[in-house]
């Protein structure tokens, strides 16, 4: 089992990072969401593999088999984390995708450490911009109440929130009696398992990073080839407040905007999104 070890910094101790990597050929970097892990790509993984893609997926700190450090989870860290990796592997001309919560490593990575080694980036139902809602910001979506929601079901009964959370996560619009998700209940229940597995320390942190980190000047400095893919149903991150605006900051971006999809499309859709990907990875 492949891990790379990350030095103290902000953490008082090392963290092993956990990866996989499968295939030969251009290599792609795929980032996961919150409150997930690398295990969330299983759907992609293949297929890219017999396009003739190498393929590293890794769990974020805090989250899968990587270790759960109590500090650190923030996105100038994650974007440390996310240049170790790639020098760790010598991996160039490499493709970054990241979805939802990945899209601000890959912002803040770009930000960052430059494009030296990116050829190409995705960001997926991603959290850039900036999600929070302020006089600077009024186009956010999360305000105070959101915030507010996310920490109270973390700390008080986290496997309960987290449920409904991915009941959200999979179902087109807002879940109702008749609006379920678009995948089965043991899908759900195994994305639960995941979600569960994480720290929860880690788990409560991160969704302040990803709500209130402004990766606006990030986005100023991305250069290369980029695709946005959202669905055009996506409640958890819509894409108004998010891919609309990101595609919009990165001069020459591609949109691609999946209909009747939630945001976890990468499951409820996989077909259709990975023929997209795979379209803008042969431009």
């Amino acid at each position: 089992m492949p891990f790379l070890t990350i030095p103290a910094a902000h953490s008082t101790t090392p963290v092993d990072l956990h990866y996989e990597d499968y295939g030969v050929g251009k290599p792609i970097v795929l980032i996961h969401g919150w409150p997930l892990s690398g295990r969330s790509w299983e759907g992609q993984v293949p297929a890219l593999v017999a396009a003739g893609y190498r393929v590293i997926t890794y769990d974020r700190r805090g989250f899968g088999q990587s270790s759960q450090p109590w500090s650190g989870y923030d996105y100038d860290t994650f974007a440390a984390d996310l240049e170790a990796l790639l020098d760790g592997l010598d991996l160039r001309d490499v493709v970054l995708v990241g979805f939802s919560m990945g899209g601000g490593e890959l912002a803040r990575y770009v930000g960052t450490y430059g494009e030296e080694r990116v050829a190409k980036l995705v960001f997926a139902s991603a959290v850039t911009p900036y999600l929070w809602k302020s006089e600077d910001n009024p186009d956010g979506g999360v305000d105070q109440d959101l915030a507010d929601w996310f920490s109270t079901g973390i700390t008080g009964d986290r496997a309960a929130f987290l449920h409904e959370f991915l009941n959200m996560f999979f179902t087109a619009g807002k879940p109702t009696l008749l609006n379920r998700p678009m995948v089965s209940d043991e899908q759900i229940a195994y994305n639960l398992s995941i979600a569960l597995a994480a720290s929860p320390k880690g788990t409560l942190d991160a969704t302040a990073a990803f709500a209130t980190t402004d990766f606006r000047s990030d986005l100023d400095k991305v250069t290369v080839p980029t695709l946005v893919i959202h669905g055009d149903s996506d409640t958890i991150v819509p894409f108004e407040v998010s891919g609309k605006r990101t595609a919009a900051a990165i001069a020459g971006s591609e949109t691609v905007l999946i209909e009747g999809a939630p945001h976890g499309l990468t499951v409820s859709h996989r077909d259709e999104w990975n023929r997209h990907l795979l379209a803008f990875l042969a431009e």
